[in-house]
């Protein structure tokens, strides 16, 4: 009986390789695509055509994109979770859901063997590898792009041998579309001091007459739009719509990836930034000073471990568990004014919001203390110091 290999499948290249070299060694393949908000219908039906023409004997699609939210996005917001203060972890994230997926099918199918297409260079080969490793030992990892050391070219004479006579000339940029943004890569990237020009993002500006839209949140959840009331992804879906179209949120990240290196990504994510810089202004209104320092620590922490591709560490479900417990009072509406490349917060409107006029107008007026209590505060709160200086006769 042929050993069955499970393959995490794109319909790129790489994969589309894996296809043709397991079958060359007579092995049965199951292709697998996850799709974590990044394809559409179409897409995906043309992803499930090119895998049974190369000849797999069974595809499957599997959906995650809401599970995708519920375990990782929910606190990638409830954290404002932003790797070097700039990414949005768009990819990281979305590639341990893929991998994650692909095993338990793996697991439920009884595979010989689970595969992915990646290469030796990036971090994708470390989340799948961590992901495979833990939630299936048992099952040999095969990488034949990676362990081959493959070029392009290679690859492409390999499939040309084995009658694939499709056009593989390569774009000029690498996009990779998701729920939580799309990620960039070209040659720009792979300089230190050159930006992606403009036609390099996916969604060109369309829109030019600034527009203000209001986001309504509940315990720390995007839950609604302008007054209408939607499910969370709905609405960072309906957000990116209104968006994008801005050209809102484009960047490029300069990070240290997992294997060691230092590289840059472009990426726009109007939706994450739009989002985490609203919900982080609600929190500032809304839980105290203690609460907002306890979460910057834990959120680093969660957000390194995440890129990382640590989501199954213990550790992750105790940052999780603290994250979402400084979310019930993170509730009320938030208005943002958009206009081409960029926007800011305009205010926000919450039961729960801690600068109430009843305890006093900062810079104005107090209504809960005397100028005396703030005198005899400082003079407490000083003390140490002053001993220290008085002691050492600095100054």
């Amino acid at each position: 009986m042929s050993q069955l290999v499970v393959l995490a499948f794109s319909g790129g290249l790489d994969t589309s390789y894996c296809v043709k070299y397991f079958l060359a060694q007579g092995k049965t393949v199951h292709s697998v695509t996850v799709n974590t908000g990044g394809f559409s219908e179409d897409e995906l039906r043309d992803i499930e055509s090119r895998a049974l023409s190369l000849g797999v004997e069974k595809h499957i699609t599997l959906d995650e994109t809401q599970n995708y939210y519920e375990q990782c996005i929910k606190y990638l917001i409830f954290g404002n979770v932003l790797k070097n203060n700039t990414y949005p972890l768009s990819v990281s994230a979305e590639r341990i859901f893929q991998a994650l997926a692909v095993a338990r099918y793996a697991k439920n199918v009884d595979a010989d063997y689970v595969a992915h297409g990646s290469t030796g260079a990036g971090n994708d080969q470390v989340r799948f590898d961590v992901a495979f490793t833990v939630l299936i030992p048992d099952i040999p990892i095969l990488t034949p792009i990676r362990d081959n050391k493959l070029s392009r070219e290679e690859e492409i004479a390999f499939l040309q041998q084995h009658g694939i006579q499709q056009d593989w000339i390569k774009a000029q940029y690498s996009i990779n579309k998701g729920l939580w943004g799309t990620t960039v890569g070209g040659k720009e990237t792979l300089t230190s001091h050159q930006y992606l020009p403009d036609s390099a993002f996916p969604t060109p500006l369309s829109k030019n007459m600034p527009e203000e839209v209001r986001l309504h949140f509940t315990r720390g959840e995007l839950t609604g739009i302008n007054g209408e009331t939607m499910p969370p992804v709905q609405a960072i879906q309906r957000l990116t719509q209104i968006a994008q179209p801005f050209a809102i949120g484009r960047d490029i990240h300069v990070g240290d990836t997992i294997i060691g290196i230092k590289g840059r990504v472009g990426f726009e994510a109007a939706a994450p930034l739009i989002i985490i810089k609203a919900h982080h202004t609600l929190e500032k209104h809304t839980l105290t000073k203690a609460q907002l320092m306890l979460k910057e620590q834990i959120s680093a922490m969660y957000g390194t471990l995440l890129h990382e591709g640590q989501f199954l560490e213990p550790a992750m479900r105790n940052c999780e568990a603290l994250l979402h417990s400084t979310q019930e009072t993170v509730s009320g509406t938030v208005s943002v004014f958009l206009a081409p490349y960029r926007f800011h917060i305009v205010g926000i409107e919450s039961p729960h919001d801690l600068m109430q006029s009843r305890f006093g107008k900062y810079g104005e007026m107090n209504n809960a203390w005397t100028g005396q209590d703030v005198r005899g505060f400082a003079k407490i709160v000083s003390n140490q110091a002053m001993m220290f200086y008085s002691v050492n006769q600095q100054l």
